[in-house]
C-alpha cells in the first residue's frame, strides 16, 4: 500500500516503523536563489544570532504499509527555509526530532525558548532540527533517537539514552514541517528542574545564551492554555494525546 499523508494540517500519525533514504534537493531557479539570499541576509542582520549551518530537510512521505511510513531527507542549509518567504518559490518541509518528556504523576514539560532564538517566546517540546550525517555515517532511526537524546541532555541537563527513547507519532504542521516525536521515560518534578537549572548555568557558563529560559509542567490542553507566548502548532495536539493515553 503506497498512501501520501494529507494535506497540510495539524495532523499526528502513529508510526510503528520508519524507512529513510537520502535524495537530491531539487534544483533551485537562480532567480529563487539570489531571492532566497537576500531574505537570509536581512534576516542574519536583524538576528545575528542565526547561523546558516547544515541541516537535514524532508523530500517526501509516504506509507508502505500500515502505520509504516518512508521518509526521504535531504541535506541542506538554514538558509534554505528563507524561501517561505520568497513569492512563488518552494521551500522543503523541515526536519526536526522533539521529545514527549512526563513527569512521574503524568504531566508534560513544556519549554521556552529564549529571545535570541529563531522562536523567540514560543513554548514547544525539548528537540530540535535534525542533522545530516557526517561522512561515512548513515541516518537511520537509531541516529534520529540519539539527536532526540542529545537534546534532552543539552537543553534539559538529562542524560536519556536513545535507547530509551519510544518512537511515538509524527506531526505534520506549519510549512508542511514534519516532527518526529519520542516518548522519553518519566522522571520526578525534581530531576526536571534541576537538571533544566544547570544546563542553563552551564550555557552561560560558556558565555552563551540558553536556547531555553523556562520550562512548565502541564497536564492538560486547558493548563498549556494557560501559558503566555506563542504555541508550536503541534504542542496542543501532542499534549492532547498524552493525556487522553492514560
Amino acid at each position: 500500500m503506497t498512501e501520501t499523508l494529507p494535506p497540510v494540517g495539524i495532523d499526528l500519525f502513529e508510526v510503528e516503523r520508519l524507512l529513510l533514504a537520502e535524495a537530491t534537493e531539487p534544483p533551485l531557479p537562480p532567480r529563487d536563489a539570489e531571492a532566497r539570499d537576500r531574505v537570509w541576509d536581512m534576516a542574519v542582520r536583524a538576528n545575528p544570532a542565526l547561523f546558516d549551518g547544515p541541516v537535514v530537510a524532508c523530500g517526501g512521505l509516504e506509507w508502505t504499509d500500515l502505520h509504516v511510513l518512508r521518509l526521504s531527507w535531504v541535506r541542506v542549509t538554514y538558509r534554505h527555509y528563507a524561501l517561505r518567504r520568497v513569492p512563488g518559490a518552494t521551500a522543503l518541509p523541515s526536519l526536526f526530532v522533539n521529545v514527549v518528556q512526563p513527569t512521574d504523576d503524568g504531566r508534560v514539560l513544556a519549554a521556552r525558548m529564549s529571545p535570541s532564538t529563531a522562536a523567540p517566546g514560543r513554548w514547544q517540546l525539548p528537540g530540535g532540527s535534525v542533522e545530516p550525517p557526517p561522512d561515512g555515517a548513515v541516518l537511520d532511526t537509531s541516529a534520529l533517537a540519539g539527536q532526540a537524546a542529545r537534546e534532552l541532555t543539552e537543553e534539559l541537563g538529562i542524560g536519556a539514552a536513545f535507547e530509551d527513547l519510544q518512537p511515538w507519532v509524527v506531526t505534520r504542521g506549519e510549512n508542511g514541517s514534519i516532527g518526529l516525536t519520542y516518548l522519553a521515560p518519566a522522571l520526578p518534578e525534581a530531576t526536571l528542574r534541576a537538571g533544566f537549572t544547570a544546563a542553563a548555568a552551564a550555557e552561560r557558563a560558556q558565555g552563551r545564551e540558553p536556547e531555553l529560559d523556562d520550562i512548565a509542567l502541564v497536564r492538560s490542553s486547558d493548563e498549556l492554555a494557560g501559558l503566555s507566548g506563542p504555541h508550536a502548532d503541534y504542542l496542543e495536539p501532542i499534549v492532547r494525546r498524552f493525556s487522553g493515553r492514560r
